[in-house]
């Protein structure tokens, strides 16, 4: 996640298209505001659209606008999303549903910088930053060609990925603090903080919806809370979905030596020579850890 926050600092004041990638509910737009807020462009729009949450006889006019009489229905003229971010950024979530057609259409805009409202004739310059977003793998929709790949490669000047919640250690914890701060403030509840086994649901817990379902249910238990503590019941965190109990110093050694030892095999090719001293000990010793690791073979 630093190494993300990093790039975003770092491409804020170029032109750059941005592409930024990771599951669903990992925070992609609260990462593309950022990178909207850091630039030159901060005092301009910022404008999103979500690709996959409008029809796809829509999405055209919404992204392009329309004239009056263009279509049954179009009573007026319409300024699309592109014009509206004109002097801003422009964010096009989940950019992996937007249709093969419309596709080509947003390749010549990003070439020459120019659109044409549906039904319209009269070319548009808009001055606007493409910063898109999708919890898709492109590449494997280039190679099904139900994307395009010179559209994949204008859209990705500098791609940035944002791992799931359940690999960012210490950032649940760290979250859900700051959430019962928030959510305790704008809801005018006494919430504090949370019960020690009830931070252990949460440092433990696999949040397959990630930082959107960890938002969601600090905002629930908030509501449920009793008193000033947050409880594993408040959460609604059954049994089994949780680590039953905090891992013991112990038990973290243990598992820390185990992932080091199979890492200094697997880079020595089983040389224990080489692997004992990449590991900095003695061969013997090393032999000591695999038998108890059930490594020997």
């Amino acid at each position: 996640m630093l190494q993300a926050c990093q790039i975003i600092e770092r491409v804020a004041t170029s032109e750059v298209t941005v592409l930024v990638t990771g599951e669903s509910g990992t925070g992609k737009e609260v990462l593309a505001r950022a990178l909207h807020e850091l630039s030159e462009r901060a005092s301009g729009p910022f404008v999103a659209i979500n690709c996959a949450a409008i029809p796809e006889n829509l999405l055209e006019s919404e992204l392009f606008g329309h004239e009056k009489g263009a279509f049954t229905g179009a009573v007026r003229q319409t300024i699309g999303k592109i014009e509206q971010a004109d002097k801003g950024t422009l964010f096009l979530d989940e950019i992996g549903d937007m249709p093969l057609a419309l596709q080509a259409k947003l390749l010549r805009f990003l070439q020459d910088r120019l659109i044409e409202r549906v039904g319209g004739r009269s070319q548009i310059k808009v001055d606007v930053r493409i910063v898109s977003a999708t919890n898709k793998s492109l590449k494997a929709m280039i190679e099904e060609a139900t994307f395009r790949e010179d559209l994949y490669y204008r859209l990705e000047e500098v791609g940035v990925h944002i791992p799931p919640l359940r690999e960012r250690e210490g950032d649940a914890v760290l979250l859900a603090k700051y959430f019962v701060q928030r959510f305790a403030k704008e809801l005018d509840k006494p919430v504090r903080g949370f019960t020690n086994d009830a931070l252990v649901a949460v440092a433990s817990y696999n949040w397959p919806g990630n930082v959107r379902e960890l938002e969601n249910r600090i905002k629930r238990a908030i509501v449920l809370a009793d008193g000033k503590l947050i409880t594993v019941q408040d959460l609604d965190i059954v049994s089994g979905e949780a680590e039953p109990a905090f891992p013991t110093l112990k038990q973290s050694r243990e598992r820390a030596e185990f992932a080091a030892v199979k890492q200094a095999l697997e880079l020595s090719d089983d040389n224990v020579s080489a692997a004992a001293k990449l590991l900095g000990v003695s061969r013997p010793t090393l032999y000591d850890l695999m038998k108890s690791f059930n490594l020997r073979e």
